[in-house]
């Protein structure tokens, strides 16, 4: 099983704690993001970590297997980083993709793996708690997420309209089985270079948008269905909540953070 860890993003809505180092290294509760997030990929099988890093790469460390760069981090996207590590998607070999900047438990990597689909992404289904606790207007931040049949997705990443355009939260994880690796691959080499994707150009293309464009071409993607089990930080405000949180024992009620 290979996986990657997107972790070039410069995170500057977490200044000035990224003033020196890259965004999957700021602590939470005491330990980097990206520290915990190996921890529970270790702990579900993973034997082959590869991270895509750009900003203050220099001051990656921890349990992963090989770095790669993006040398252009500064102008592209996720997308464009994820493929950086081109030469880690391998044919035969299951490929777990996962953004830096969040954590999990156990059973959310594990409701990934135990998923057969081509490609299956984990939806937290309990979304709305989660975002409550950040924001005051959920639905101003919130992506849609439309399924068909009850578990594959239909529709994902944009801007909804209204709450029943949200079946759930993508969250940044996703497993591509092994046999399905090339398609993967080969649909991104495909894609119009000059062509908008939601409006993004080709370099600064986001994950979903990608997602959908997997859709869209016959690649079914089935949800992963958790119930919170993650939390992602993206601002000095989340984490103040989270360290609040967790320093009374009510993160519990979201995550359990180990060590």
């Amino acid at each position: 099983m290979k996986t990657i860890i997107l972790a070039a993003g410069m995170g500057s809505r977490l200044m000035p704690l990224t003033a020196e180092k890259p965004k999957c290294m700021v602590e939470l509760a005491g330990k980097p993001l990206l520290h915990r997030q190996i921890a529970a990929l270790r702990g579900a099988g993973a034997d082959d970590i590869t991270l895509v890093g750009g900003y203050r790469s220099d001051r990656l460390e921890g349990d992963f297997d090989r770095l790669e760069l993006n040398p252009a981090y500064d102008t592209t996207n996720m997308v464009a980083t994820l493929f950086c590590a081109l030469e880690q998607m391998k044919e035969g070999e299951d490929l777990i993709i996962s953004y830096g900047d969040i954590v999990f438990e156990p059973r959310v990597i594990n409701a990934v793996l135990d998923c057969d689909a081509p490609i299956v992404t984990a939806i937290d289904q309990e979304w709305r708690k989660y975002w409550e606790l950040r924001l005051d207007d959920p639905l101003e931040d919130a992506e849609s997420l439309i399924l068909r049949d009850g578990e594959y997705i239909a529709e994902i990443g944009r801007k909804p309209q209204s709450y029943d355009q949200i079946q759930g939260q993508y969250i940044g994880l996703t497993k591509v089985r092994a046999d399905h690796v090339r398609t993967f691959v080969e649909t991104w080499q495909a894609m119009d270079r000059d062509a908008l994707y939601d409006g993004q150009s080709f370099d600064n293309m986001y994950m979903t948008s990608f997602l959908q464009h997997l859709i869209d071409s016959g690649t079914p993607i089935r949800a992963a269905f958790i119930q919170n089990g993650w939390l992602e930080v993206d601002t000095i405000q989340d984490l103040e909540r989270y360290e609040a949180l967790h320093a009374r024992g009510g993160l519990a009620e979201f995550i359990t953070l180990e060590g």
